[in-house]
């Protein structure tokens, strides 16, 4: 089954880099969600509230979504707010956005059963997706066009089991 969800970890070049490489990951682009308006762009995101997230499709017989989460937390860290690695701001907040209540209720469950493994409480939001735009072309696939460009993620972690 084909199933989709945004996750939001710091800037979006890394959080595409990696999991773009995922077995059971069909499809990955970049965005701004959950904003306070139904457009933005890069140079405006600060004004409306928009976070840098990462649009994934995949397929659910390959990659389940608890996978998925595990390797979310690999690469963020879940206690930090507005901030992953040397990008700060609310656009580099963390979030889980859904489009379906089961999506909703498995994200919560992940975090409540991994809560124990943090000393500082869990600052993830788990939202409805909504206000979703398309980052600029120039953002897409960023770092297979610009192997060298900041990235905060050890991309190679993707290739290392869980």
């Amino acid at each position: 089954m084909i199933k989709e969800v945004y996750l939001a970890g710091g800037c979006f070049w890394g959080m595409e880099g990696y999991f773009q490489q995922l077995d059971g990951v069909i499809k990955t682009k970049v965005g701004y969600s959950n904003g306070k308006t139904s457009d933005t762009s890069y140079k405006e995101i600060k004004d409306t509230d928009h976070a840098e997230v990462i649009y994934l499709e995949y397929d659910n017989s390959k990659i389940s979504f608890n996978e998925i989460l595990r390797h979310y937390f690999r690469v963020i860290d879940p206690t930090s707010i507005n901030k992953q690695g040397g990008d700060r701001g609310r656009q580099y907040r963390t979030g889980i956005y859904f489009l379906d209540n089961d999506t909703k209720e498995e994200a919560k469950d992940f975090i409540k059963e991994v809560q124990n493994n943090y000393s500082k409480p869990i600052v993830v939001e788990i939202e409805q997706v909504s206000n979703y735009v398309d980052a600029e072309e120039y953002h897409q696939k960023y770092l297979d066009k610009n192997p060298f460009g900041y990235c905060h993620i050890d991309l190679s972690l993707a290739k290392k089991s869980l």
